[in-house]
């Protein structure tokens, strides 16, 4: 029987594996919490397609797994640095944003130091309510599917991470030529530059154009065709005062709120973390398309207002229909890479669990209700809880499900965890392990929260 089992082991549940790390460490043998996470890729990664040279993050290197939770942790990215023998040049880089291959390689780091934790090619197939005589769920059975043989992790709380799925448009299927941006570097390395001549990327927001970026510089001899809706790319709000979505505090204040409050303050933060791009990139392309026009020989062409209404994919290349919106003319693109950059789709956060809908309460909209901990309100009192890192922002806000928040999130959890145990874990998850702390706010995940109710950004 363990204590908690984390499905999935991104970086949301590599910080939880990280936070209960530290607090077994500070505690007696019998208040440790016996963890176990499962993870179906071979070793630890995460949107490995996208880490593009040069390529930094949108949040600072002081939101990692554990700063805002215990500044003191020796699972620090400043720890990294320093235990790698690179801290000086990074000081004296004078960056706050890491490259992105760079923070990867933090977290790699970070998993490796608690890989007695997670069980890698695991894939989960199910999760089974396990039920007393009275009916009452006492547990859950996380059931990994081996060959024609499952086997079956017993456990008194899940935490759930199902991460996202690269989002393709309806009807076009991904092939030799046509990519989601989620396999961007694995496939350019495998293309010859030479025989590309013309790529298209749809998209207009952060991996769009870095997507475009990439592409104009791998790929030296050929027109790269950036196509989006908007006039422009729309820069990322990541002023000092908008950055204030993402603390620690606004998730309180968020999940506190009325409903049409979280859909007010939601719709006038989209522009913080949605469809958007890093103001410098923005200003790095504009220069490199005035500059080919100056030269006479333009390769990078910003087809604003524009849409794709058809690709047909076969024989010689692609055949991209452009169509200019404001007068609704129609050119035609032979492209030989075409890559779209239209974000994911988040998992079902529940969808692994048999008979959700008879164990987990729900809103009018069909979404989990949850409480302030992150753990699923379910339909009867149960002994056992699930735990949601990722789809949270209906009730969380934006910050919630983003870097900015997971070292916090962790310690909340693993906190609500605790105390659901009867082994109070002594911080609310912004406090230093083994210091006494608030118990975590609203941790009653069984009684009716107060209010029912997706790469990284920077924050």
């Amino acid at each position: 029987m363990h204590d908690l089992i984390g499905v999935g082991f991104g970086p949301s549940n590599l910080a939880l594996a990280v936070a209960v790390e530290e607090h077994n460490a500070h505690v007696a043998e019998d208040r440790r919490i016996k963890a176990l996470f499962l993870e179906k890729q071979p070793a630890f990664g995460w949107h490995r397609g996208m880490l593009v040279d040069g390529a930094t993050m949108q949040v600072s290197f002081l939101k990692d797994l554990v700063t805002m939770r215990n500044p003191t942790s020796d699972f620090s990215f400043v720890s990294y640095l320093h235990g790698i023998g690179r801290l000086v040049e990074f000081i004296n880089h004078k960056v706050f944003f890491p490259l992105r291959v760079e923070f990867h390689g933090y977290l790699e780091w970070a998993a490796s130091r608690v890989d007695h934790q997670v069980r890698y090619n695991a894939h989960v197939t199910a999760v089974r309510p396990v039920r007393s005589e009275d009916g009452r769920v006492t547990a859950y059975d996380v059931v990994v599917g081996e060959g024609d043989t499952e086997v079956r992790h017993r456990a008194r709380n899940v935490v759930l991470a199902p991460g996202l799925s690269p989002r393709l448009p309806d009807g076009v299927v991904a092939s030799e030529r046509v990519w989601h941006n989620a396999r961007l570097v694995p496939n350019v390395a495998a293309t010859d530059p030479a025989r590309v001549r013309t790529a298209v990327v749809v998209g207009a927001g952060q991996s769009a154009a870095e997507t475009a970026d990439y592409l104009h510089r791998r790929f030296p001899e050929a027109d790269v065709h950036a196509v989006f809706a908007r006039f422009g790319y729309s820069p990322a709000d990541d002023s000092p005062f908008a950055n204030r979505i993402f603390d620690p505090d606004a998730v309180d204040q968020f999940y506190e709120a009325p409903d049409e409050v979280k859909e007010l303050l939601t719709d006038y933060h989209r522009n913080t973390n949605y469809s958007v791009v890093d103001g410098d990139l923005i200003t790095e392309l504009y220069r490199r398309v005035y500059e080919e026009r100056v030269a006479g020989r333009q390769r990078l062409y910003i087809r604003h207002a524009s849409r794709v209404v058809e690709l047909r994919d076969g024989g010689e290349g692609t055949d991209v229909d452009v169509e200019f919106l404001p007068t609704g003319k129609t050119e035609t693109l032979r492209a030989d890479v075409v890559v779209y950059a239209t974000g994911y789709l988040p998992g079902d956060a529940l969808a692994l669990v048999e008979g959700a809908e008879a164990v987990c309460a729900y809103d009018a909209d069909g979404r989990p209700r949850l409480g302030r901990d992150y753990r699923v309100v379910t339909e009867k009192p149960s002994a056992a809880g699930i735990y949601l890192q990722g789809p949270t922002e209906h009730t969380h806000g934006i910050g919630s499900t983003l870097l900015s928040n997971i070292a916090v999130r962790a310690g909340e959890i693993l906190a609500s965890v605790g105390e659901h145990l009867g082994r109070g874990t002594g911080s609310n998850g912004r406090a230093v392990p083994g210091v006494p702390g608030q118990a975590s706010r609203g941790a009653g995940g069984n009684e009716d929260p107060q209010q029912d109710l997706a790469l990284t950004r920077r924050s």
